[in-house]
Order: C-alpha cells, then structure tokens, then sequence
C-alpha cells in the first residue's frame, strides 16, 4: 500500500511548490508590511496577523527570481516554527494534494543555484513537478543576519 502524503501547494514564477499541510497554520491574502531597517533583502517585512507581529519572507527573492509583475499582490502562507509563525510570500495558492510516495524523485541535475538549496525533493505529478520547499532553509538563510549577535 502506497503511503499518502499531503501537501499545501503554491506557485512561484510558473513552478509548483508544496510545503508538508501540517506546517501551514493559515493561508491569508495580502497584508500591507512594515519595513525593517536593514533586513536582509529577503525580508519583505513584518505583517500584523490578529495582533501578533510576523515576519514575511519573499520567496521570490530567496529564490532568485524576478519580482511580480506590477500590480500584483502576493499571497502570504503562514507556517508555524518553533519560534512562532512566519509568513511566506507567494504568487498564488493551488490545492492541497495527496501524493503517494512512488512518485518521489531525488532532486534532478538541471536544478541549480539557490533553487537546489531551497528545494528537498519532487514528486513527478499527471500535471507537472511538484518542488517540496524547505521551508526551514528559507528562513534560516532569510533570517541569518538578523538573529547574529556580536
């Protein structure tokens, strides 16, 4: 019997990611930021989520990819960690999926850069390839120089 995983799944620049359902605390619509003076770029900014202050990561930006086209809001994907919730910025939200573990792949050779950094594994869909994010090494690389202390 094939073991079923679920995945919240999103789209950055064409691609489908996915992060594991059981990180993403809520999926909400796009928040007007707080900047932070002299974040890492890939900080977009803090987000005032029902009174709880949360940082928001573009992903874009982590990524390496160009911006969104003018006039187009992100979308925020807030995860939980261990220190709190973090929101993610993302194109847009697609569905949640259950995927079998026969169609995992090891990461392919043409996956390069940042992308094969952030990225822990694909799953081969009918519909494309699914890119399971880690989210973790978004926001430790993210966050690194705002959590060093001299």
């Amino acid at each position: 019997m094939v073991e079923l995983q679920q995945f919240c799944t999103f789209y950055l620049g064409g691609s489908m990611f996915g992060l594991e359902v059981e990180r993403v605390q809520e999926i909400i619509r796009y928040q007007d930021l707080t900047s932070i003076p002299l974040a890492p770029r890939e900080v977009a900014g803090l987000i005032n989520l029902r009174g709880e202050i949360v940082p928001a990561i573009d992903l874009r930006r982590c990524l390496s990819l160009p911006g969104l086209p003018a006039g187009s809001l992100p979308t925020n994907v807030v995860v939980r960690t261990e220190d709190g919730a973090v929101s993610l910025l993302v194109d847009e939200i697609g569905d949640v999926l259950d995927v079998g573990e026969d169609a995992y792949e090891a990461l392919p050779d043409n996956l390069r850069g940042t992308m094969r950094e952030f990225v822990r594994g694909v799953y081969k869909l009918e519909r494309g390839l699914l890119l399971v994010l880690s989210a973790e090494t978004a926001i430790s690389h993210s966050t690194a120089t705002l959590t060093k202390t001299e």
